[in-house]
């Protein structure tokens, strides 16, 4: 009986698969990155509800976004992760105020709208961080 394979699978130093033994959290922080990139946008909805517009639509580009910053990687990543860390610590509090006042009757609607030009504004910055298809073509 062979003792290195275990089921057809080759059996490493650090066990049964290769890497085993070993944390890897690539994929993990990227499917995290998506679930804060989509409550995000959950939240920017129920705030521009709030603020009296409708919500709105996630675009291709804007559900690809984590996907894409997880391909380039880098530095770009580095600072798209924390631009969402940062967005989140601003959304957060300001969707339970905005909530409050409605709660208890107030119009929200001026500060809703204040909130969703701000999340607009550090949205689009993040986007920025993409090259173009462009820029990303002739590097190709």
């Amino acid at each position: 009986m062979d003792m290195t394979t275990t089921r057809g699978l080759h059996q490493g130093p650090g066990g049964p698969l290769p890497g085993s033994g070993r944390a890897s959290f690539g994929q993990a922080t990227s499917s995290a990155m998506s679930m804060r990139w989509s409550a995000l946008h959950d939240a920017a909805g129920a705030v521009a509800m709030l603020a009296g517009m409708g919500a709105e639509p996630m675009t291709a580009q804007l559900r690809g976004f984590p996907a894409r910053i997880r391909d380039i990687g880098g530095w770009r990543r580095e600072l798209a992760e924390r631009g969402i860390e940062d967005l989140s610590a601003i959304m957060e509090p300001g969707l339970a105020a905005l909530l409050a006042v409605h709660a208890r009757g107030g119009d929200a609607r001026a500060a809703g709208l204040a909130l969703w030009e701000e999340f607009v504004r550090a949205r689009d910055g993040l986007l920025a961080l993409l090259p173009s298809e462009s820029a990303t073509a002739r590097v190709l």
